[in-house]
């Protein structure tokens, strides 16, 4: 069985609040799995659909530090994200906002905890938080969900590199 099948992603809306919760696991321990998304030069390459390219522009997974993104498409930006890295405590959380240029007014707050399930293996679960029930179906109706699955399937190679 290979991990892409094993590991499926859960990504569920709570009915009542403006909340995301993505649920993931990875057959690699949690100080690998939070290198991996903490790291630009790893960043880059499993972030998003696989129909993507991915430019950092500025990466400082530090708590204080920023970052901000480009998805690109036959070298053509097609989307741009920024935010806020509030903490960074490797390797088992990180909360950070999450901003699409496109709505500047959409911030989310993401807590992600990386879990040591023993046996090198980690469940990441990434709660974001967002203003409104509006936004939060806008979030999810956007395609989100493809390109977290397809990105946690190319993280699942890159960790097994």
């Amino acid at each position: 069985m290979n991990a892409t099948t094993r590991n499926k992603t859960t990504i569920a809306a709570d009915p009542d609040l403006p909340t995301i919760t993505i649920v993931r696991e990875f057959d690699a321990p949690p100080a690998r799995v939070f290198r991996a998304w903490t790291e630009p030069e790893l960043v880059a390459k499993w972030l998003g659909p696989k129909s993507v390219g991915m430019r950092i522009d500025h990466w400082d997974a530090t708590t204080g530090g920023s970052y901000r993104y480009a998805a690109t498409r036959e070298d053509e930006v097609i989307a741009t994200f920024y935010g806020s890295f509030h903490e960074v405590r490797s390797p088992s959380r990180m909360v950070q906002t999450f901003t699409y240029e496109g709505v500047p007014d959409g911030v989310s707050l993401e807590t992600i905890t990386f879990e040591d399930l023993g046996n090198g293996r980690t469940r990441v679960t990434a709660l974001s938080v967002v203003d409104n029930m509006e936004a939060r179906d806008m979030v999810l109706a956007s395609g989100m969900e493809t390109g977290v699955i397809e990105g946690y399937e190319k993280l699942d190679e890159l960790l097994a590199e």
